[in-house]
């Protein structure tokens, strides 16, 4: 019976043992996977796991009281993207705040100027 793979695909040495054997050992397959995966485009679900943890990160660092309003400017510059987030909670007067976790934000002008209403997650949201 022919061997199917005459070469570890890692390393180039001989195989020996099994016909259908690919890898010499455990740590060449490892580092050819290792490989293969790293030439390989981003995932979509990695960017949008790493969008919503920088999300995450950014709106914390702007709403250290619970509350704040903050230019929309200034959380974009930071890498903020409002497209990216994980729930979205309606107040009573209608406003729509979308949230990244437990933080959340709303898109509103004043004077002119889009800004962002952050606040975070209440138990009270539940209801």
């Amino acid at each position: 019976m022919k061997r199917l793979q005459e070469e570890c695909l890692n390393c180039g040495n001989k195989l020996k043992g099994r016909i259908d054997k690919k890898y010499c050992d455990p740590q060449c397959k490892s580092a050819h996977q290792y490989k293969k995966e790293r030439e390989r485009p981003d995932r979509f679900y990695n960017k949008v796991d790493n969008q919503l943890r920088l999300n995450r990160r950014i709106l914390k660092e702007y709403n250290k009281a619970g509350k704040a309003i903050v230019r929309q400017s200034i959380l974009l510059q930071e890498g903020f993207d409002p497209k990216f987030f994980t729930h979205y909670w309606k107040n009573q007067k209608g406003d729509v705040y979308l949230f990244v976790y437990e933080y959340g934000f709303f898109s509103k002008k004043e004077n002119g100027n889009d800004k962002f209403v952050l606040i975070k997650w209440q138990d009270y949201m539940l209801k």
